[in-house]
C-alpha cells in the first residue's frame, strides 16, 4: 500500500514534469512540440522511474528498459529523465534547436536512457518483445516497459508484436496503453474502434489492469503486480493535454506551438507563478 508521502512526492514529480514540457516546448518556438500526447502519459513516466525502474550507466546488461513505442511523447520522456537526473538540463534545453539531436522523436542514445529511436509507430512495440525475449534466453532479472498509444494500436504490427509475446510467455514485459481516446485524426471510437482492449488483450495471452493513468496510487500498485508467466499490460485510462485547459482533448494540440499568451496560461494551469 503506498503511503500519502509518497503520493504526494509523485504527485509533484508529475506537476514538475509538466511545468517542463510546456516551458521546453515554448522554448522550441515554431518548431513546437507534441503537447498533446507528451502531456498525458506524465504519471506514468513519473512512477516507473521513481519507484521501478532500475537504470545503471555501469550496467548496461541488467539494467530495465524504458521503450517508448508512442515515439511523439519523447518530449515526456525527456522530461522525465531529466527530473530523475539521467539527463541534462542542456539536453532538455537543446530541445528541437539547431543541431541538436535532442528531437520530437527520440534518437537512441543509451548514456541518455534512450533505448530506441522512435518515430513509426508500431515499431517500438516489436523492438521492446525483441529486447524482452532475448533478455529471457540470457537469463537476465530484468524488465521491459513499453508504452502504446491507443491510436497507435490501430497498426497491425503491435498485434503481432503481442501474440509474439503472449506465446512466448514473455513476464519480463509490461506494455502501457496511454488510452486517451484521441489521435492526431479524432476519436479513437471514430477512426477505429479498438475497444473491448481487455478482451483482446487477455486473448492475446496478457494479464490486464485497468487503471487511472493519473493516479499516482493506482498505477504504483499496477507496476507492483509481480509476474505469474504471463506478460502484463496496464491499460491507463488518461487525458489527452492533462493539467493544460486549452490543450485538453483537443486533438489540434497533438502538435503545435506555443506563443507568450498561450504559455502564461498554461503554466497557470499547472498552479506556476508567472
Amino acid at each position: 500500500m503506498i503511503d500519502k508521502e509518497l503520493i504526494n512526492q509523485l504527485e509533484q514529480l508529475a506537476k514538475k514534469i509538466r511545468v517542463d514540457i510546456i516551458r521546453t516546448g515554448y522554448l522550441a518556438g515554431k518548431n513546437g512540440a507534441h503537447f498533446g500526447g507528451s502531456l498525458s502519459p506524465v504519471e506514468i513516466l513519473a512512477v516507473l522511474y521513481s519507484c521501478f525502474v532500475s537504470f545503471d550507466k555501469n550496467d548496461m546488461e541488467h539494467r530495465d528498459r524504458v521503450i517508448l513505442s508512442k515515439g511523439h511523447a519523447a518530449l515526456a520522456h525527456y522530461c522525465t529523465l531529466y527530473e530523475c537526473g539521467i539527463m541534462t538540463k542542456a539536453d532538455l534545453d537543446s530541445f528541437e534547436q539547431n543541431g541538436s539531436d535532442i528531437v520530437a522523436h527520440a534518437k537512441r542514445n543509451l548514456s541518455r536512457g534512450l533505448d530506441f529511436s522512435g518515430g513509426s509507430l508500431s515499431l517500438g512495440t516489436s523492438y521492446s518483445v525483441g529486447v524482452a525475449h532475448a533478455c529471457k534466453r540470457k537469463g537476465l532479472n530484468n524488465h521491459i516497459y513499453t508504452l502504446i498509444g491507443d491510436g497507435e494500436m490501430n497498426e497491425g504490427l503491435i498485434w503481432e508484436a503481442l501474440m509474439y509475446a503472449g506465446h512466448n510467455h514473455l513476464d519480463n514485459l509490461t506494455v502501457i496503453i496511454d488510452h486517451n481516446h484521441l489521435q492526431a485524426d479524432g476519436t479513437i471510437e471514430e477512426v477505429m474502434n479498438t475497444a473491448p482492449l481487455e478482451d483482446k488483450l487477455k486473448a492475446f495471452g496478457f494479464d490486464v489492469i485497468q487503471v487511472d493513468g493519473h493516479s499516482v496510487s493506482e498505477l504504483h500498485e499496477a507496476f507492483s503486480q509481480r509476474p505469474n508467466g504471463r506478460p502484463m499490460a496496464i491499460i491507463a485510462e488518461t487525458v489527452k493535454g492533462k493539467g493544460v485547459s486549452f490543450i485538453e482533448n483537443k486533438a489540434k494540440w497533438h502538435h503545435s506551438s506555443l506563443n507568450e499568451a498561450r504559455y502564461q496560461k498554461a503554466l497557470k494551469d499547472l498552479g506556476e507563478e508567472v
